[in-house]
């Protein structure tokens, strides 16, 4: 197992290497660079999201005002100086390996719009992420599994086809349409006016007792993650239903039921160790998806400042080092999380052996 987990560990760098080098040519190709968004917004013509940045400096500023130079339009020297403030005056590939080299030592840089290094905004915007995606992965995992292996025991009974309408349902209805509907019902939409619309806490909540901010948390929190988990049970639902009606049919069950062991000791001891093999492949790809792109939506709705709305912005405005250094870490994690999969493969079943595995 440790000489698998030193390969694969190794393969992380050419990995991350590609993912970085794609997605680079990517957003160069890609028109209205950020030089191109500060020129809008000293023309008067930035809209939507580019309306909201703040310029890349008080050089970048002080030629959106009414002076003669504003005036006049895209000068070369107005142009050449924002190119070198972000960095445009150097070539691609020098710009590549020095921000490449930058990643290495765990620097990732400054935001070009809001003065602030990409650290310090990443972590200011984890608490609200982590939230959604901690409490949204637990509650789905303890509604689909018990839910799916439930349906499995009792496939085609009157249970399996109402609970596998209510699967439907939630399959079709997408998270933030969800979101809408309980913002209607319980947040003061049109009916009951029950919980908070916006942040994940209280204004007051520095001065709560620690039960008080316990529960005010929650109160926040409740509506987001239940429209979250309402949207995401359903496939992971059907995936230990299926998974346990595939293992169940097999001949090692009917062999141990022959032996005259108990249904739960059948069940339990042997087939839910071989049925929830997918269920925890998929676990890893699962919790990245919720935590940094499945909650984008959520956060805009409820008004919660996370990792989600600073990536969508980052791309919106081509603030480059949050794309790119939000990107570096995000795969990072995703692809260590991978190999925990990988890990928690022989805690579930010790008979996996990876060593005999070359990649």
């Amino acid at each position: 197992m440790l000489a698998y987990l030193v390969r694969r560990l190794l393969l992380v760098i050419p990995t991350l290497l590609g993912i970085m080098v794609l997605n680079f040519v990517i957003v160069q190709a890609a028109p209205g660079g950020p030089v191109e968004q500060v020129l809008a917004q000293i023309k008067g013509t930035a809209t939507g999201a580019t309306a909201r940045v703040s310029g890349a400096g008080s050089d970048t500023l002080s030629v959106s005002g009414e002076g003669p130079r504003g005036s006049r339009g895209l000068e070369p020297e107005l142009i050449a100086e924002l190119e070198r403030q972000f960095g445009f005056d150097k070539p691609p590939v020098e710009r590549f390996l020095t921000m490449m080299g930058n990643y290495a030592r765990l620097d990732f840089g400054e935001s070009f719009f809001r003065d602030r290094r990409v650290v310090e905004l990443v972590i200011d915007k984890l608490p609200v992420s982590i939230s959604l995606g901690l409490w949204t992965t637990l509650l789905v995992y303890l509604i689909s599994i018990p839910l799916g292996i439930r349906k499995a025991l009792h496939d085609g009974s009157r249970f399996d086809v109402w609970t596998s309408a209510v699967v439907i349902v939630g399959y079709a209805i997408p998270a933030f349409l969800f979101a809408i509907l309980l913002i209607v019902l319980f947040a003061g939409g049109s009916f009951i006016d029950l919980f908070p619309l916006r942040g994940l806490t209280s204004d007051d909540f520095a001065e709560l007792s620690p039960v008080g901010k316990a529960l005010d948390y929650l109160w926040h929190i409740a509506l987001p993650v239940t429209a979250m988990v309402v949207g995401g049970f359903a496939s992971l639902t059907m995936l230990t239903k299926n998974s346990f009606l595939d293992e169940i049919g097999k001949q090692y069950v009917l062999t141990a039921r022959a032996k005259g062991l108990s249904e739960n000791r059948v069940l339990y001891g042997h087939v839910f160790r071989n049925a929830m093999l997918i269920v925890v492949a998929g676990f890893p790809s699962a919790f990245v998806s919720v935590l940094f792109t499945g909650s984008l939506l959520i956060e805009v709705i409820f008004s919660l400042d996370g990792l989600g709305l600073l990536g969508f912005e980052a791309a919106i405005n081509r603030d480059y080092p949050v794309m790119f250094g939000t990107l570096f870490f995000f795969t990072l994690m995703g692809l260590i999380l991978n190999i925990v999969g990988d890990v928690m493969y022989t805690v579930i079943d010790p008979r996996i052996d990876f060593e005999a595995r070359q990649f």
